[in-house]
């Protein structure tokens, strides 16, 4: 006959097992599912990083080609161009500086080639270059109309 300290040190050993079974077994299901979300998640990091490159890489190609179609066709200024540009407009100094933004000395030295405009004054003049008169009295009448609400606003909070 077994002893029977073997027997219970068995059964002991046995039930031990079962119950150590019974708690690992969802912890081992959980660690799977984990793996499985870790690795989708890894997959999905990698096609983001991928689209970003490739969209990456486009939007500088679109910037390029941006950059080039600006650099195919520059700016020029020609003093004498400023004076026939006012005079088809009918506009005075003062009011041509108005409409760019910028002093009437600024415009004077532009004229006597004492100076020439930056690159963003030029685009501007580009654009007035397409409008006609009444189109150019009208952007006029709107900065009144803005400096006029600008000045009662400071009056006001004064």
């Amino acid at each position: 006959m077994p002893n029977i300290g073997t027997l219970l040190k068995e059964e002991i050993s046995r039930l031990c097992r079962r119950e150590i079974r019974k708690h690992v077994e969802p912890l081992r299901k959980a660690s799977a599912t984990y793996r499985r979300e870790i690795a989708a998640l890894k997959r999905q990091v990698a096609g983001v990083e991928r689209r970003t490159t490739v969209l990456s890489k486009q939007s500088a190609k679109m910037s390029n080609e941006a950059d080039a179609s600006s650099a195919e066709r520059p700016l020029r200024f020609v003093a004498k161009g400023l004076v026939s540009l006012r005079a088809r407009l009918g506009l005075s100094a003062p009011e041509l500086a108005r409409l760019m933004g910028v002093s009437d000395q600024s415009i004077y030295n532009w004229e006597h080639k004492k100076t020439v405009p930056r690159k963003e004054q030029l685009a501007t003049l580009a654009t007035l270059r397409g409008l006609g008169k009444r189109e150019v009295r009208a952007r006029l009448e709107a900065l009144d109309v803005q400096s006029v609400r600008k000045r009662r606003k400071r009056a006001s909070s004064r």
